[in-house]
Parts: C-alpha cells; sequence; structure tokens
C-alpha cells in the first residue's frame, strides 16, 4: 500500500483519481468498458487502441481486424493485449488477431547514435520464447529481424486488416525497418490505424529527441510519405486527462485509403444537431 500510495503522489494524476482507478482495478468494478473509460484497467493504451480499432472495423462493416506489438520482450505486453481483446470481441462482432514481433534474444547491438547507445545495449529484455508461448492463449508469435519480418509478413500471414500498433522496439533502426510493413498496400490496413510509441518520452537520462529513436522514425516516414502520416491523436487526452500514456497515442493516416471517406460518424452528428436545436 506504501508503495503505490508513493507512486500516487509522484504522479501527475491527482492522487484521489490515482487511489478510485486502483480500487476500481484491482476489484474490477464495473464493466470492462466502464472502467476502460476511467482507465482503471492494465495497460489502458492497449485497451484504448484496441477498442478504438474494433469500434472503428465495425463502423466500417469489417468483420475481422488484426492487432500487433512490435517489440514483445518478456510478453507482458501480449498477454494484457489478449486479455483487452477478450473484452473488446464481447462489445464488438468483430473478430481480433494478435500478433507480436521480435527477434527473440534481446536488443540487438545499436547501429550508431541514432539507437541511442548511451541507453540501450545489446542482449537487453530477451524474450523467453517457451515461458511466453505458455502464458499466450492466441497471439501468433513473428520470431526474427525485424527488417526481414516486417518485410515479409504480410506476404507470409495474409493478415486481416490492421487496425492498431503497439511500438516498442526502443531504437529508432528497428522502427524504421518495422514501418516499412506500412508500405504493404491499403487492403492490409483500416484508413485510420491507432497506434502506440512507447519510447518518445523516455527520462532524464535517456532524453528523447527528434533526432534519434522512435522520433526521428516517425518524422522519416512522414517526409517519405504524401498520402499516408502518423499524426498525434489530438482528443485522447481530453478523454483521459492526466494519464501519462496519451501523449504516445498516434493514428496512422492513409488518405489515398478507398475507405478513408466514407462517413462513420452518424451518432455525433445526431447528438450534435441536438446540442444545437436545444440552444435555439
Amino acid at each position: 500500500m506504501s508503495e503505490m500510495l508513493f507512486k500516487a503522489l509522484t504522479h501527475r494524476t491527482p492522487i484521489r483519481v490515482a487511489l478510485a482507478r486502483h480500487f476500481i482495478k484491482q476489484f474490477s468494478l464495473f464493466s470492462y468498458e466502464q472502467r476502460l473509460t476511467i482507465g482503471a484497467v492494465d495497460r489502458p493504451n492497449y485497451g484504448y487502441c484496441i477498442f478504438q480499432a474494433a469500434r472503428l472495423a465495425r463502423l466500417l462493416k469489417i468483420a475481422r481486424i488484426s492487432v500487433i506489438e512490435f517489440g514483445c520482450g518478456g510478453g507482458n505486453g501480449l498477454v494484457s493485449a489478449e486479455r483487452h481483446i477478450d473484452e473488446v470481441t464481447k462489445l464488438f462482432d468483430v473478430g481480433i488477431d494478435l500478433y507480436g514481433f521480435d527477434n527473440g534474444s534481446g536488443l540487438p547491438a545499436p547501429r550508431d547514435y541514432r539507437d541511442m547507445p548511451h541507453y540501450f545495449r545489446a542482449g537487453l529484455y530477451e524474450m523467453d520464447r517457451a515461458s511466453l508461448e505458455r502464458k499466450l492463449k492466441s497471439a501468433k508469435l513473428v520470431i526474427g529481424d525485424i527488417g526481414q519480418t516486417a518485410a515479409h509478413f504480410l506476404e507470409q500471414f495474409r493478415p486481416a486488416p490492421i487496425g492498431c500498433m503497439f511500438f516498442d522496439l526502443d531504437f529508432y533502426s528497428s522502427t524504421r525497418d518495422a514501418m516499412t510493413l506500412l508500405d504493404g498496400g491499403s487492403s492490409y490496413f483500416l484508413p485510420r490505424a491507432f497506434m502506440y510509441f512507447d519510447d518518445i518520452v523516455g527520462d532524464d537520462t535517456w532524453l528523447c529527441n527528434e533526432f534519434t529513436g522512435e522520433r526521428l522514425a516517425i518524422d522519416e516516414y512522414n517526409r517519405r510519405h504524401e498520402t499516408r502520416k502518423i499524426c498525434k491523436d489530438y482528443f485522447v487526452s481530453n478523454r483521459y486527462p492526466n494519464s501519462w500514456w496519451t501523449d504516445l497515442i498516434y493514428i496512422h493516416h492513409d488518405f489515398a485509403h478507398p475507405r478513408y471517406n466514407d462517413f462513420i460518424a452518424e451518432r455525433e452528428q445526431a447528438r450534435h444537431e441536438g446540442s444545437i436545436r436545444l440552444m435555439r
């Protein structure tokens, strides 16, 4: 209890909110959707992206989507993603496949300063594959060098459209290589795919910046592509105020996707029109 209280006191979330979330999460109070709405779940960043991807798929009448985690390490993220998928598929009539990319042997050697060798060294975050596979229910592991696995993934697995991606590869070079998967064609993606980047804030030893790491990979991707852009999710911080992870949520917009312009805002527009009528 004292450790939890210390974390609450040193976190930017107001202490009463942090304690309430902890209590609700610990005892699974309310429905999953209600707990997710207030961030009282394990890895709310994963839950938010998976929920929103499934919601978009349902609005577009797409029956099945894929979720990807790049950089699994010990596998806690994959296990959490499976739990969220179990809950989200109860809410939406959408099937969800989960894939985890990792080289299986920990971080490779940093290539140059852009991989921030002052903070990372080869061998960190090694996977115990056998142990992880025993924990997983349905996720598929894609093991190997990310430059190769990302390049051949779509052809090899023929996945359902990808609705969200979690990037936890630490390095600029690995993140850049993983992003080659995004060049695989619109049919393999939702027109707007939710993204979480774990390594763009860091700490006061790491000192993330725009010229190294994931931020550099994002910037270079946007410079290379005219009609596909990785953009900040500007609304999520309003939905989850005072939450650390909202700064790490992005959206991959494929403006040339054949379904990008499909109108899906009936509910929102009806609500706005109702508000305007009440004001008159």
